[in-house]
């Protein structure tokens, strides 16, 4: 997952974009015809974050940090050195 500034997000197309609050702290944003997950916009902090996976390439995203691993599955290997937390 990725996040920008409300204000710096371009969509080409939102024909099949749909928002739903899941609750009052965030709306997430989702593609009516297939279901997938695009978008997660926190209540009152001008950022969406962003499915990383819905992004064409090239992306120029760089991992950051691991998060959850306390929850990952035995079959995952992190085999590199950025931080790593066992939650959010």
């Amino acid at each position: 997952m990725t996040s920008a500034a409300c204000g710096d997000l371009i969509l080409v197309s939102s024909r099949t974009l749909e928002w739903y609050r899941s609750s009052a702290a965030a709306e997430r944003g989702f593609c009516r015809v297939c279901g997938s997950n695009l978008f997660w916009k926190p209540e009152g902090e001008g950022r969406m974050a962003i499915t990383a996976g819905s992004l064409d390439s090239p992306t120029g995203i760089k991992l950051k940090e691991h998060i959850f691993v306390g929850d990952k599955g035995d079959y995952y290997s992190i085999d590199d050195a950025l931080p790593r937390k066992p939650g959010w």
